[in-house]
């Protein structure tokens, strides 16, 4: 898939981009299905909600682990996924800094507050705020059920002030300061709620201010994430207590466009 001129500039100015129905309902159920069978599997790379129930699942794309998914490793590699991630970096070689599925399960999935992603990988030690996130719905994301709120163009600002908490939730998140997201809120852009049907897919820059409020719905909301990082903009090395490669790969490989769209291997004689 080739991004357009104009689809180019809207990304640079908003910081995100929608595409209703990149993936079809036969798609939707092959990843929903094969999370259904990794979730099921002990791993760290599994984060659980206090309630028990399943927070946020990693490492699918890889070839190997408890979590592996031979779709999840097409799936970033998919003309669909891949190409415009590498048209709006500006770069050809790009590797999966993480793949990571947050699964807000009906009543129990809980907050994830406002943050941008930079806030968090700038410590992991990422020289530059050059990646981008490509998500897919696997569900109805409805306000009601705990959609992603999107500051439109507050990836050409200043990474805010932040701090890590590890009280609100199950996982610790660096969590943009209050006064200053206050300020956001006030004197910026008005929240864009991404709601959307399964299929529908978001590409947004690392430095977007985000977030998404507590699933109070009577259904789950999940969401697929492909974080990208050009292979020159690997983190440089942390002096003390780097995250585990399930956060923060350091399979660094360049990757190879499929030749075609399929989530599905093909099928060998």
């Amino acid at each position: 898939m080739q991004l357009t001129d104009s689809q180019l500039a809207q990304f640079d100015r908003d910081g995100f981009l929608r595409f209703e129905r990149l993936f079809t309902d036969d798609e939707i159920a092959l990843l929903k299905s094969d999370l259904t069978r990794v979730g099921s599997a002990s791993s760290d790379a599994i984060i659980r909600e206090r309630t028990g129930s399943v927070r946020t699942i990693y490492r699918c794309h890889e070839p190997d682990g408890p979590t592996a998914s031979p779709a999840f490793r097409r799936l970033a590699r998919t003309p669909r996924f891949l190409r415009p991630a590498q048209t709006v970096l500006r770069d050809d070689r790009l590797y999966v800094y993480h793949c990571k599925n947050n699964i807000k399960t009906a009543i129990d999935g809980t907050v994830w507050l406002w943050h941008q992603d930079y806030g968090y990988w700038q410590h992991d030690g990422v020289p530059t705020p050059n990646m981008a996130t490509f998500l897919v719905m696997l569900d109805d994301a409805t306000e009601f059920g705990g959609c992603l709120y999107f500051l439109p163009g507050s990836h050409r600002g200043p990474v805010l002030p932040a701090h890590k908490d590890e009280m609100t939730t199950s996982y610790p998140q660096w969590a943009i300061e209050k006064p200053a997201i206050v300020e956001a809120l006030r004197t910026g852009p008005r929240p864009v709620a991404i709601e959307g049907g399964p299929g529908t897919a978001v590409l947004f820059h690392c430095k977007m201010v985000h977030g998404s409020g507590h699933n109070l719905s009577p259904n789950d909301r999940w969401h697929a994430y492909m974080a990208y990082n050009p292979s020159a903009n690997r983190p440089n090395p942390v002096p003390a207590n780097p995250r585990p490669d399930y956060v923060v790969s350091r399979n660094y490989t360049p990757l190879e466009l499929l030749a075609g769209d399929s989530l599905r291997e093909p099928v060998t004689a």
